[in-house]
């Protein structure tokens, strides 16, 4: 799953990639950090993965940041994350 307009969140890679564990490919995570059970399933429907992401969206996990600037920003200074997201939100009004 990927955004094609500009978005600041920590689970959010710059190129808009999103990483969160259902869309992980199945199986152990290599690096010990994911369940199986947390990663890919066939089970999975496209409504369990939009609430995954929806879920993802409002609470990010910044133990684990894909865009570790935007983590660092939603730990040390949340005016300056929502200042940078709005600014994403303004350019994507744009396009």
């Amino acid at each position: 799953m990927k955004f094609i307009t500009d978005i600041w969140h920590p689970n959010i890679e710059k190129n808009g990639d999103v990483c969160i564990s259902i869309l992980h490919e199945p199986g152990d995570d290599k690096w010990g950090y994911e369940k199986a059970s947390e990663r890919w399933l066939p089970v999975h429907t496209v409504e369990t993965i939009l609430i995954s992401v929806i879920s993802m969206l409002a609470d990010p996990n910044d133990e684990s940041p894909a865009n570790v600037d935007a983590a660092k920003d939603w730990r040390e200074d949340y005016n300056i994350f929502k200042k940078k997201v709005a600014r994403c939100v303004r350019r994507s009004q744009e396009e």
